[in-house]
């Protein structure tokens, strides 16, 4: 059975948008992409287009990222399109009223979590960082809420203990083109079931403050700090005088007994003491250089057993 193509809005900016957006042009008709205004970036602080506008275009889709929604002419053109339906994937623009009730069948939101835990800007980073078991995709029909609209379909993933925030992002990224696509098929026969009221919590944008290790911490803690900020912006420690990301690790022990080692300090079998236990770090990127097995940069760096790292 053949499903109707929607004339469909697409509004992402991230590379987390991509998969979305690819799946919707080959199933549905993408009328107009929004996403958000080049940036500077580079050596020579050049405007950049964003991933998805630069997807789009090569798409030959028409793009728009307007500085705000609540411009009255905006949200005209908006309601002009006449579109069935739009899809948001991390946009980073609030839509007003008059954007949330233009499309036909209202704006769905494709949001990486198992909703209403973590409704907000960085719900993967807050996941790892927290400890969670799982997080997921939920496809939601929004509302003037932040991520509080009832909730249309959902699938949980499981939060692997060698997970970072990039395995998730790739993970859930192409998990969420998949449920969209679902869920415009099945849409007429989807209940909207409104969230719960218990287990509320918000995925505050990451800080660049909340990078740098301490590594009097816990072995788990510190661990999930590497992992949760892995690839951006990214945990960092000193090395002497130079700036080391540390982006994959594990747990390597949770007790080192009464003799355990001044936080920081490098053991023989490659680990990091911690406050209570240790961690291995598997991959560090010194400033400038790309990533690399830690145990290179901590040779590069002429690093012993019994140094420290702060």
């Amino acid at each position: 059975m053949s499903v109707a193509r929607l004339k469909v809005v697409f509004m992402g900016t991230p590379a987390f948008s991509l998969p979305a957006l690819e799946a919707l042009h080959a199933t549905h008709d993408i009328i107009a992409v929004y996403c958000q205004p080049p940036r500077p970036a580079g050596r020579g602080q050049q405007p950049q287009p964003c991933p998805v506008e630069a997807r789009a275009c090569a798409l030959g889709l028409q793009v728009r990222h307007p500085v705000t929604l609540r411009d009255a002419q905006v949200q005209a053109d908006f309601a002009a399109l006449q579109a069935d339906v739009a899809v948001v994937v991390a946009y980073g623009l609030i839509l007003p009223p008059e954007v949330l009730a233009a499309p036909r069948l209202g704006c769905l939101n494709i949001h990486a979590s198992v909703l209403p835990r973590w409704r907000g800007a960085a719900p993967l980073h807050r996941a790892v960082l927290a400890g969670d078991p799982e997080t997921g995709v939920c496809i939601m029909q929004m509302d003037a809420g932040l991520d509080t609209g009832p909730v249309l379909s959902c699938i949980a993933d499981p939060i692997g203990p060698a997970d970072t925030t990039a395995d998730l992002h790739d993970r859930l990224a192409k998990l969420g083109g998949q449920m969209i696509v679902q869920a415009l098929a099945d849409l007429p026969h989807l209940s909207a079931v409104p969230q719960s009221d218990i287990g509320v919590s918000y995925a505050a944008k990451i800080e660049k403050s909340e990078a740098r290790i301490d590594w009097a911490l816990p072995a788990v803690v510190v661990d999930r700090q590497i992992r949760g900020l892995s690839p951006f912006p990214g945990a960092w420690c000193m090395v002497g005088d130079t700036r080391v990301k540390l982006l994959r690790s594990t747990v390597l022990a949770d007790d080192l007994g009464n003799t355990a080692p001044r936080p920081g300090t490098l053991l023989a079998n490659g680990a990091i003491a911690c406050g209570q236990g240790a961690v291995q770090i598997m991959l560090a990127q010194r400033a400038g250089k790309k990533p690399l097995p830690a145990d290179d940069v901590w040779r590069g760096l002429g690093l012993d057993p019994g140094d420290c790292l702060a």
